[in-house]
């Protein structure tokens, strides 16, 4: 049976993506930074549910070693590693002048450099195998910028670089690189938004709602499939129209 690994995949985008892809047919390795995140929390469950196989595996990332090791226990629990969706990323949001070195180095760290990390060890797997997707996590902000997230718009926007490249070096051997560019999605921290923070958002959006995680893993599912087989080093944007 094929796996896939997801980062961040504890809760929010990143569980619905592993749900997703159980329920399309793969086993599944979750993957976030701390025990914690996978207490009181039954995705493991949900996942077992569908049939499919499914364990967590703690890693940081952002470390180039614990990424080593992580795609090393994967293979060696799944024997293949099919697909690598790259989930994880934190925020830390405030104006430049205002921004630390301090946060702008972190979220460049967990956002763009776990990227180079995944890709570069699973990368490997799957040339190996000469076959294997990976789909990148991007965001609207690393297209366009947002204010007050200079940190987490120069991760994204890297991640679109970097995805076109790893395209470019893995196509030959039957690897697809792709990208998700997610708007505003419904999780937690939009819940918390007051009233008119969420209406100047949604007077953005074409759609005048936000999207649902459920809706960035069904594209992340597409270009996981057979159906995306010639489709490499794209940025698909899942906003509901805010650029119009």
């Amino acid at each position: 049976m094929a796996s896939a690994i997801i980062t961040g995949s504890a809760r929010g985008i990143g569980a619905a993506i592993a749900l997703r892809l159980a329920q399309d047919g793969y086993d599944i390795a979750l993957n976030d930074i701390s025990e914690k995140m996978f207490e009181n929390n039954d995705i493991v469950e949900k996942i077992r549910e569908t049939g499919a196989q499914c364990e967590y595996f703690i890693a940081d990332v952002s470390d180039h070693g614990q990424c080593e090791n992580l795609i090393k226990t994967v293979k060696e629990k799944f024997g293949t590693i099919d697909v690598l969706v790259n989930n994880a990323g934190i925020t830390r949001d405030a104006l430049m002048m205002r921004t630390t070195e301090e946060n702008y180095d972190l979220v460049i760290s967990v956002n763009q450099k776990s990227v180079f990390n995944m890709m570069k060890f699973a990368g490997t797997v799957m040339m190996r195998q000469k076959k294997g997707r990976i789909v990148n996590l991007a965001s609207v902000a690393g297209l366009y910028g947002n204010p007050g997230q200079i940190n987490y718009s120069a991760s994204k926007a890297a991640i679109i670089g970097m995805t076109k490249t790893a395209a470019k070096e893995l196509g030959a051997r039957g690897v697809t690189v792709n990208a998700v560019a997610p708007g505003f999605i419904k999780t937690p921290m939009t819940d918390a938004l007051t009233e008119e923070q969420r209406n100047k958002m949604l007077a953005l959006i074409a759609m005048k709602r936000y999207g649902l995680p459920e809706e960035i893993a069904g594209v992340v599912s597409f270009l996981a499939s057979d159906d995306a087989s010639y489709v490499t080093g794209q940025v698909i944007e899942i906003s509901g129209g805010l650029s119009m």
